[in-house]
């Protein structure tokens, strides 16, 4: 399954996810479904400006496969 959604956060914003301290993301797709995963999914996306794009995840059986950006 894909799964396609946008993510715009500032650094100040994701640090809690990079230090631990919350643990999953939670975003909405396109197909308006609300999707959580663990941070240290999306936490190689983080730059010095934060984490801005469109993304898409693959699972199999609701299991993580991987995750890309689009733009």
């Amino acid at each position: 399954m894909k799964y396609y959604f946008s993510v715009n956060m500032t650094y100040d914003d994701f640090l809690p996810y990079y230090q631990g301290r919350i643990s999953t993301v939670m975003v909405m797709s396109t197909e308006g479904q609300r999707i959580k995963f663990p941070a240290m999914h999306i936490k190689k996306f983080l730059m010095p400006h934060g984490i801005n794009g469109f993304f898409c995840m693959h699972t199999e059986n609701n299991k993580f496969i991987s995750l890309e950006k689009i733009q």
